[in-house]
């Protein structure tokens, strides 16, 4: 599935909902890292692969990842995250 068939939320909505975005392992794949992002009940909402997220982040200076990978998440949270 592409970025085009996914409908995103207003990064204003994503800001409402997401509480934490927490680097974790993945438990099914012990050597890849997934961002798993929780609402205020602490739910899991989605997660991005740790990877994927840094390519598309590549260019930003190291001082600033943090804020990108923070930035692109929040501009990128599929529109059913409102039904977790």
């Amino acid at each position: 599935m592409s970025d085009q068939d996914i409908k995103f939320l207003p990064r204003e909505q994503a800001v409402q909902l997401v509480a934490a975005i927490q680097e974790e392992e993945d438990i099914h794949q012990p050597d890849r890292r997934i961002l798993t992002v929780y609402n205020h009940d602490n739910k899991e909402i989605c997660w991005f692969d740790f990877e994927e997220l840094m390519e598309e982040v590549a260019d930003v200076p190291k001082g600033e990842k943090k804020e990108a990978v923070q930035e692109f998440i929040l501009t990128h949270l599929p529109d059913w995250a409102l039904d977790v």
